[in-house]
């Protein structure tokens, strides 16, 4: 692991300071049934094409709770899950990438393990079964390759060189945030084709927000290790769990349970947003440059797919392709 020193990184924006900006950096787009979440930066740019998936309008059958009742609710879930028929998922990618505006020549995505892995892709051929590669992020320079990825509450990134015409697509959950892997696509993005972080227009698409984002003391103690800036990305008993009990100021007479009945183990909430945009920024990403969604996935399971919310339910998709 790579450590900074303190007060190297700098402070990301809050949900409160980004709510002001949200309604003009983006918009829902209704196309053949669907509703396609779109960066409105992003789509100012003529040579790709972009968007977020919704659950609504698919062909896929999920059980759900409403109001304390069971039903059933067509979703267009992009993942192959254990619940979904394969067909049906393709049938929803297939309207999807339509509704984008896609070529699909070459779609491209991966066997997201939750690490700092990136892959460089190359060439518009058909991408062979069974040859997915592992990891959690996708660059290229290629035209009409989409990359895509797929999330539940993880943090969607999509990249754009705006000079060199390159691009990237992102999944962040908290393991690949902790293993700074925005910052490493970048990295392999300056390597391989040359890309100014000043060039790089960056967008976060919905995820899991703070209100929502509650964790336990390992990922308080993990961040806490690795990011002089964590403090402020937690809200709750931060110094507690990330020093491991020794913090001066916690008073944990104000949590005592009487004999037989435990205190449950203190928990924070985390902005895993902000924790992005920090790295991003540390890399050399101007602040002006990255976009990020209000949209709490938790919050709006009408809307989106949420695995912390929901536990067995579908998979929305983010993808991006030079045209």
């Amino acid at each position: 692991m790579i450590m900074r020193k303190k007060g190297s990184l700098p402070r990301g924006k809050t949900r409160t300071q980004r709510s002001h900006s949200v309604r003009s950096e983006w918009k829902l787009r209704h196309a053949r049934g669907l509703q396609v979440l779109e960066s409105a930066p992003l789509s100012k740019l003529n040579w790709l094409v972009h968007g977020f998936s919704t659950r609504l309008g698919g062909a896929s059958e999920l059980e759900t709770t409403r109001d304390g009742r069971a039903t059933t609710e067509r979703v267009l879930n992009l993942g192959f899950v254990d619940w979904d028929v394969p067909d049906r998922v393709e049938e929803n990618r297939r309207k999807f990438f339509s509704a984008m505006g896609t070529t699909r020549k070459r779609v491209v995505g991966l066997r997201q393990i939750h690490s700092d892995i990136v892959h460089r892709i190359d060439g518009v051929g058909p991408s062979r079964v069974g040859n997915v590669p592992c990891g959690d992020a996708l660059l290229t320079r290629t035209r009409h390759v989409v990359l895509v990825v797929e999330t539940a509450d993880c943090v969607p990134i999509l990249l754009a060189d705006t000079r060199r015409r390159a691009i990237a697509a992102i999944h962040a959950g908290w393991r690949g945030t902790l293993r700074r892997i925005a910052e490493k696509t970048l990295g392999r993005m300056r390597m391989e084709f040359g890309t100014r972080p000043a060039d790089i227009m960056a967008v976060l698409g919905p995820s899991i927000a703070r209100c929502c984002y509650e964790v336990g003391p390992e990922i308080a103690k993990e961040f806490h290790s690795q990011f002089a800036e964590a403090r402020q990305w937690f809200d709750g008993p931060f110094d507690a769990l990330a020093f491991g009990g020794n913090d001066p100021n916690w008073l944990p007479w104000l949590t005592m349970m009487p004999p037989g009945h435990p205190a449950p183990s203190p928990r924070v909430h985390f902005d895993l947003v902000a924790a992005n945009r920090a790295t991003l920024e540390y890399a050399g990403v101007p602040r002006g440059s990255i976009f990020s969604s209000d949209y709490c996935t938790a919050c709006r399971t009408d809307l989106f797919f949420s695995y912390r919310r929901e536990h067995g339910t579908g998979r929305l998709m983010s993808a991006i392709e030079v045209v």
